[in-house]
């Protein structure tokens, strides 16, 4: 096995071995004339490697972005970071937050206040209050007679702390909801760039095999047109 050849690359000067060096020819036509107007002496002989592909694609990514919205989020900016680094950008967003006790008992008590179970326990202690009054009302011994004031002060106090506590885990909800929406707009921005320039990659690859094709075919047409007239 010979020795690797290197060759070095055309923005960084470093030298690399060649097989991990890409030629301009498949590259996205706008990554390559950001490079000509960056770089002097860039050609379309020149070569790159990963590390300096990945920033110029991340340079065109965040110059289309300008273009089209004059400005570039925080979501989008992680997302070109995740790209120059070659790493994934799926996280367990629901990990490293933890919930105080508070947090964690509206959202039992939401979840309970709103079952089934909740509505028959509590249509039974109405049912019972109710009853319970009326009958002692005959032996003139009720403590809440009609219209039972007692249970609407009761009713009221439950409907008054019952409002904040669904409001807080509301709350939290849809800070879980915005932080599941980013995480999923980076994720579909990130696969929507790289498939992007993947299908360019593959078109130009495509392209060049064709023209390669093509000259190949002139040359065995020349080759049949020399040994037709050798014949003749």
């Amino acid at each position: 096995m010979g020795p690797v050849k290197k060759e070095v690359c055309g923005i960084c000067s470093r030298a690399v071995d060649q097989s991990k060096l890409s030629a301009p020819d498949v590259m996205r036509e706008g990554v390559v004339e950001l490079l000509k107007k960056k770089i002097k002496n860039f050609s379309v002989e020149s070569r790159l490697c990963d590390d300096c592909l990945r920033q110029a694609r991340a340079d065109y990514i965040v110059k289309s972005f300008e273009h089209e919205k004059k400005d570039v989020s925080y979501l989008e900016k992680e997302v070109l970071a995740s790209i120059k680094k070659k790493d994934t950008i799926s996280r367990n967003i629901y990990g490293k937050k933890k919930s105080t006790f508070g947090d964690r008992l509206s959202d039992k008590l939401t979840d309970f206040g709103g079952s089934w179970t909740f509505i028959i326990y509590f249509f039974l202690f109405l049912a019972f209050w109710i009853s319970t009054n009326v009958v002692l009302l005959l032996f003139r011994k009720s403590f809440d007679p009609y219209p039972f004031i007692l249970l609407n002060l009761m009713l009221s106090c439950v409907a008054a702390l019952q409002a904040p506590i669904i409001m807080m885990s509301q709350k939290r909800q849809e800070s879980r909801d915005r932080l599941r929406a980013e995480h999923d707009y980076k994720i579909n921005l990130k696969a929507e760039l790289e498939i992007r320039f993947l299908h360019e990659k593959i078109d130009l690859l495509l392209k060049k095999h064709w023209n390669r094709l093509m000259q190949i075919q002139q040359m065995q047409v020349d080759v049949l047109e020399e040994i037709k007239q050798k014949k003749s």
